[in-house]
């Protein structure tokens, strides 16, 4: 199929990293592997666009361009990836109705909170008109297709799991041994986690991570903590790990996400609370390298472990039990173990892209040919 594609809230090879912008790299990636010819539409991102008229005015001119661009070389259907209040698909309705095409959008998001507030309102109102406006709306969360549900008949409406490449995170003894090695890890319990560290929820984690693991070395458990990411807030967290954690943690910096499966290996636990996780990729990615997961179960977390099997799960309005969940693994290694082997299978079963994204190309060949 001729694809065109489109990312509305940030263009496919933006600069800063997030776990969207890599489910929407590898959505072009496998499309385009599987012999589809995808164009990128656009570049022009429409984050909170409806508030820069400037912005504005480029995207009409931007959309005339498509429409003629395209007329010469019609493409089969129109693609969008990440469609919310923030970034509002304002370019795929509207050229895909001028080309007489199917117009299919890839994590739709529908949020009637947004609409309470006078500052999201106008995203929540283009946003629903847009999604009311898609022949076919997928999502990778049960939680937004529950949302979607009110908006959406069901035959427009499709789940896909999120997955990854479980092959491009596999355990490695040999990893383990050196890394463990070179820091002189000896007996204790070692703890990953990892995020950009930018201003607010990420950050948020991060310090909730410290925070609990302080407290167990406090209490006399032998652990270490592994901090893997970069950003703004770096200082500031190293500050506070250096208050209430000297000795007892380490920070890698920013790890290419080809190389963070030597790392998964060699820690034994994975912790991060994912507070406002819309999903968590680094999730899949520790439990593919057999990392029991230890997360909030609100967001992001939920979606992506199964609370007792390959990880456990607490709420955020009980901090406390998030500490109890990495004392109760600290402790029990034989749990740990458990988890630990489930956590890679579930992974392999359930979150394999390849398998998923079958699904996806059945139906959008589907869409195609109905046309």
């Amino acid at each position: 199929m001729k694809i065109a594609y489109y990312m509305p809230f940030k263009p496919l090879d933006h600069a800063n990293p997030s776990g969207d912008l890599i489910i929407g790299t590898e959505l072009h990636n496998h499309l385009t592997a599987r012999g589809h010819q995808l164009t990128l539409a656009s570049r022009i991102r429409c984050r909170w666009i409806y508030y820069r008229p400037l912005a504005l005015l480029h995207l009409l001119r931007e959309r005339s361009r498509i429409i003629r661009d395209f007329r010469q070389a019609k493409p089969d259907l129109w693609l969008s990836y990440h469609c919310y209040y923030k970034a509002p698909d304002l370019l795929g309705a509207s050229c895909s109705r001028k080309l007489a095409i199917p117009y299919v959008i890839f994590q739709g998001i529908y949020s009637t909170k947004r609409r309470r507030q006078l500052k999201t309102l106008p995203g929540f109102l283009l946003n629903r008109k847009v999604l009311q406006a898609a022949d076919h709306v997928f999502t990778n969360k049960k939680r937004d297709l529950i949302n979607l549900q009110r908006l959406l008949p069901e035959d427009r409406l499709s789940y896909i799991a999120p997955g990854i490449h479980p092959e491009q995170f596999e355990f490695s003894e040999k990893w383990r041994k050196e890394l463990r090695q070179l820091w002189a890890i000896k007996n204790e319990t070692v703890i990953m986690t990892a995020a950009m560290m930018r201003p607010g929820v990420k950050t948020e984690g991060i310090g909730r991570v410290i925070d609990s693991c302080a407290q167990l070395v406090q209490k006399g458990y032998p652990l270490s903590l592994l901090i893997a990411g970069d950003g703004d807030q770096r200082q500031q967290l190293e500050k506070k790990a250096a208050e209430l954690l000297a000795g007892h943690v380490l920070f890698l910096g920013k790890i290419p996400r080809t190389d963070l499966y030597r790392y998964y290996s060699a820690a034994d636990i994975f912790a991060f609370p994912g507070i406002d996780e819309s999903l968590g990729m680094v999730y899949l990615e520790a439990q593919s390298c057999c990392l029991p997961v230890i997360a909030y179960g609100d967001w992001g977390g939920g979606e992506a472990v199964i609370d007792g099997q390959t990880g456990l799960l607490s709420t955020a309005a009980d901090p406390s039990l998030f500490t109890a969940n990495i004392r109760r693994l600290t402790e029990d290694t034989a749990q740990r173990k458990t988890l630990a082997l489930a956590a890679g299978d579930h992974i392999r079963r359930r979150h394999d892209l390849d398998q998923n994204y079958t699904f996806l190309e059945e139906k959008l060949s589907t869409l195609n040919h109905g046309k």
